[in-house]
């Protein structure tokens, strides 16, 4: 049987079309676009009617897609995060998508997302000891504290690149104060996660998705001699590695990042605070190993099918 999961991004839409096999499933198809659905109107709590349209317009082309599989609107699984369930007009916007596109919006909470998030990831990397999982949204970024057997403690943080970029990336390169200021938030902001680390110390930080994907692609593009098995969805990501992109990333504005061998246009902003909050997570919880898993929300969705 043939599934269609589309995740509603706070700033990209993704299409994973699958053939569900007996334990497992087949990749046919995937695609991400960016719609930035929070542009504009994150920090306001509303989905402004560019974005709307933006966004009408991605899942227009997913529809179209999945229709090539054999899927409906109908039987598509559409997932919404941080920028639809804290808009005031969510429930316009999910009817406007329903009548225009005949795609049912599931909005989720943020507690509902982390667990998908660890569903998905766990199919990707093998959790060992005490791990922290990060998912680093647009809009929102998931911690989830487990161990390869169950969740101990997980929260969503109203804290995605898209917001962090709104209010402290005032200048590209991002200046060293600005960067200063994003640490004391950080350091204000995760209190509670800070706690659960002092009861569940993690050794290991597990990056799902997004900006994690991007700096695995740079990693394999920067190193001629690494192999990289096209199949492989689970990596492990050598400190000294992300210490060197964190580098190039923060220290060059945007024209210069895009340089960067394996870097795309749809990371290339968003990535800097990205890295930032990465690096502040590493240092300050004394992470030890970095791996990285290219499932996440999708693949957790489809656990539960």
């Amino acid at each position: 049987m043939r599934f269609g999961i589309i995740d509603l991004g706070t700033n990209t839409f993704h299409l994973l079309i699958v053939e569900k096999l007996e334990k497992d499933f087949k990749t046919l198809f995937s695609s991400s676009i960016p719609a930035k659905l929070g542009k504009g109107g994150i920090d306001k709590n509303i989905l402004l009617p560019d974005a709307q349209d933006r966004a009408i317009e991605v899942l227009q082309i997913f529809k179209e897609k999945a229709s090539e599989y054999g899927i409906s609107a109908k039987d598509l699984r559409a997932t919404g995060t941080s920028a639809i369930r804290n808009a005031d007009n969510k429930a316009e916007f999910v009817d406007m998508v329903f009548q225009k596109t005949g795609i049912l919006i599931e909005v989720v909470s943020g507690h509902r997302e982390a667990e998908l998030i660890y569903l998905g990831v766990k199919k990707a990397v093998e959790i060992e000891d005490i791990s922290l999982i990060v998912d680093i949204g647009g809009g929102s970024v998931e911690f989830i504290l487990c161990t390869s057997q169950k969740v101990l403690w997980m929260q969503s943080f109203e804290i995605g690149g898209m917001r962090l970029m709104e209010r402290f990336m005032k200048s590209d390169p991002i200046s060293a104060a600005d960067i200063r200021k994003m640490d004391a938030f950080f350091r204000n902001e995760l209190l509670d996660l800070v706690n659960a680390c002092h009861q569940y110390p993690p050794t290991v930080l597990v990056g799902s998705s997004g900006s994690f994907d991007t700096l695995i692609d740079m990693y394999f593009a920067q190193d001629s001699e690494l192999h990289r098995d096209l199949s492989q969805v689970g990596f492990n990501y050598p400190m000294e590695t992300f210490f060197k992109a964190y580098e190039s990333i923060v220290f060059n504005n945007k024209e210069e990042r895009m340089q960067l061998p394996g870097m795309i246009s749809l990371r290339v902003e968003m990535i800097v605070v990205a890295v930032c909050l990465i690096r502040y997570l590493v240092q300050s919880l004394s992470i030890k190993l970095i791996k990285v898993s290219n499932y996440s929300l999708k693949e957790g969705v489809l656990e539960t099918l």
